[in-house]
């Protein structure tokens, strides 16, 4: 089912429908260095870098010995978040960047950070 919504009168036109972007998920299997914040952060700055975004503010919190680590990057043109489970060597990511942002720029430099054995990469257009 297909759900639209219109702020006011008649529904919009795509020409008057806002598109607002790219939207990836990332699923990394068989990943390294999940449990260090510091490298998640240092990965989640360089992704955001490589899109050509504008990193508002970066929030990053570890769980402890052995446990993951969750990094949240707010963009002006959206948001970018890493989840690890160094238990499993599982990474979820996303990547969402508004305008004429890339987020697909951002994996080479995950790839390179946490040299994943195996991934899925899901794109969703937004709006």
């Amino acid at each position: 089912m297909e759900t639209h919504f219109v702020l006011s009168g008649e529904p919009a036109t795509m020409t008057e429908m806002i598109k607002p972007g790219t939207h990836i998920l990332i699923d990394f299997w068989g990943a390294s260095h999940l449990g260090d914040a510091m490298t998640v952060e240092q990965a989640l700055r360089a992704a955001a870098h490589a899109c050509d975004v504008n990193v508002l503010a970066v929030t990053v919190h570890h769980f402890g010995p052995g446990c993951g680590v969750t990094a949240l990057a707010l963009l002006a043109e959206s948001h970018a978040s890493i989840h690890t489970w160094p238990e499993v060597g599982y990474l979820a990511a996303d990547v969402f960047t508004c305008g004429n942002s890339d987020p697909h720029l951002a994996l080479p430099v995950l790839r390179a950070a946490f040299t994943p054995q195996r991934e899925r990469i899901t794109e969703h257009r937004r709006g």
